[in-house]
């Protein structure tokens, strides 16, 4: 543009002032931040705004009793709630491929859930909630050749995973809650193996780390072996585009495309 032009709205330009070019935005404290010691609750509507614009469909695909939206407004999204209890397994969900803005799943991340007698399964004391939640409380039939302890919940996520990839849009929001965990005395971490196995469809984006506000207990300790877990995450993923999978987010043209199909986008 000239320098005589005038800017739109009639306004004169602002006369040139030399020197060094300064970028735009400002000094500011007022971020989101990938730490934090509090509930899921906050750091959940914190990823929201982060990631999900406002009048998306978001499927949460292990609702329970809505843990994770209390500090999400009414109406701010199109909400889909479903879980076990509810009929619905986020392994086979009741919704068409690529019809989704963001998929949101917690299933359970404990091992103990997933044994063959409640005598046995974890979820009493200070985890009842958890296990009346987010498990419908029956027992693990015995099977000789699926997975068993932590890769039980491992292929849990990994099913579910394939679900959420069928029936988000490209580029749609993936936001997966998990916790590492000491099977049969052995580390493993439970988000590592869930970005390295869904590395080919999914570009993990972010991760926020969530430690408990309570100090966790041992109902039996003879000689600890490991740290005590008191930490969880929030992964974040998007969707590759299978035609361009190296792609991370949409082109200009993608987008336009994306937000005469889903106008929230």
């Amino acid at each position: 543009m000239n320098i005589d032009q005038a800017q739109p709205g009639g306004q004169s330009p602002a006369p040139a002032t030399g020197g060094r070019k300064r970028p735009a935005g400002e000094a500011t404290t007022d971020v989101i931040l990938t730490s934090h010691t509090s509930g899921n609750a906050p750091v959940f509507r914190d990823v929201l705004r982060l990631y999900v614009p406002e009048g998306s469909t978001i499927a949460d695909v292990t609702y329970g009793k809505g843990a994770f939206w209390k500090d999400v407004p009414d109406g701010t999204y199109k909400v889909l709630p479903t879980d076990i209890q509810t009929g619905v397994d986020c392994r086979e969900l009741p919704y068409e491929d690529c019809s989704l803005d963001a998929v949101v799943l917690d299933p359970p991340y404990m091992e103990g859930l997933f044994r063959q007698t409640t005598t046995e399964m974890a979820g009493s004391g200070s985890h009842a909630a958890f296990r009346r939640n987010y498990s419908d409380g029956r027992p693990t039939p015995k099977s000789q050749t699926g997975p068993r302890w932590h890769d039980a919940v491992l292929d849990l996520y990994l099913k579910a995973g394939q679900e959420a990839w069928r029936t988000l849009r490209n580029y749609g929001i993936f936001i997966v809650k998990c916790q590492d965990e000491v099977s049969a005395n052995t580390q493993r971490l439970t988000h590592i193996e869930l970005v390295n196995a869904w590395s080919e469809r999914f570009y993990c984006k972010d991760m926020f780390v969530v430690t408990r506000v309570n100090r966790p207990g041992i109902v039996r300790v003879v000689r600890q072996e490991h740290a005590r877990k008191n930490h969880s995450y929030f992964l974040v993923f998007v969707k590759r585009n299978p035609d361009f999978p190296r792609r991370v987010r949409p082109t200009l043209s993608e987008a336009r495309q994306l937000q005469k199909t889903a106008p929230g986008i």
